[in-house]
């Protein structure tokens, strides 16, 4: 039951400014350790822009193509989110690219009305559950943390993951749901978010973390500040916490309706 080792990239995103964002994510990561996987912020290309005409991409686009290099060159998964344009729709897309150039994606199934994402971009509808080293894993997006069902773990993942642009004014609600998502869902979670100010005026503290299953911080990252982490997960010790204290076995069963 192998270890792995996942670096969270905590970034002030350059407004609307794809190039100079994807050459800083190089620049972060250059003298960072090794690691199995490598977590961006949502939108790490832009912010969280409305502007979708502008600034979306296709499946073929440049920083698709970045990605495959990028994550080739490190020989870590990608993953991260970015706008993507398909048949005429816009998506806050998460890309999970691997090393060989094959990938998954997500699309955001809560879409942010207070900030009219939900009138600029299509809402997803099947979560994915990509697997590395034997950890089955659940990476969602942003506004997806406040709803906790959308989240559940049905013993279907081993870790859930986070990327956002989750804002200053809403700082207490973040800290305290992404430690309650690892504690309800008996899973460790890695939740990235990034820093600076956008193009909207809104601040972020970043505030990005690791826990572990039992709601324990594993991450010591510093709020407001660049950098990247290397944090190791332990697949032998997640599975035996659930052993000894086998919640999952008491869960309600459930089917989310579409």
């Amino acid at each position: 039951m192998p270890d792995i080792v996942v670096n969270i990239v905590q970034m002030n995103i350059a407004w609307q400014k794809p190039a100079n964002n994807r050459k800083k994510v190089e620049k972060l990561i250059k003298d960072s350790t090794p690691a199995d996987l490598i977590v961006l912020p949502e939108m790490f290309t832009t912010g969280f822009t409305m502007e979708t005409d502008n600034f979306s991409e296709t499946m073929e686009g440049e920083t698709l193509e970045w990605m495959k290099r990028l994550s080739n060159s490190t020989r870590s998964v990608i993953t991260g989110s970015l706008i993507i344009e398909e048949r005429g729709r816009f998506y806050n897309r998460l890309i999970w690219m691997r090393p060989d150039g094959t990938f998954k994606h997500y699309d955001k199934r809560h879409l942010f009305r207070m900030a009219g994402e939900d009138e600029h971009f299509s809402e997803g509808n099947r979560k994915i559950f990509p697997v590395l080293k034997g950890w089955r894993i659940c990476p969602l997006i942003c506004y997806d943390l406040r709803f906790p069902v959308w989240s559940r773990n049905q013993n279907d993942y081993d870790l859930l993951i986070y990327v956002a642009n989750w804002p200053d004014a809403r700082r207490e609600a973040w800290n305290t749901l992404v430690q309650a998502r690892a504690m309800e869902n008996y899973s460790p979670v890695v939740a990235v978010n990034r820093i600076g100010q956008d193009g909207r005026g809104k601040t972020y503290a970043g505030d990005s973390v690791v826990y572990d299953a039992k709601g324990e911080k594993l991450s010591t990252l510093e709020p407001k500040v660049e950098g990247v982490e290397s944090v190791k997960l332990s697949l032998k010790g997640l599975k035996a916490y659930r052993e000894k204290f086998p919640v999952y076995l008491d869960a309600d069963s459930f089917a989310i309706q579409e």
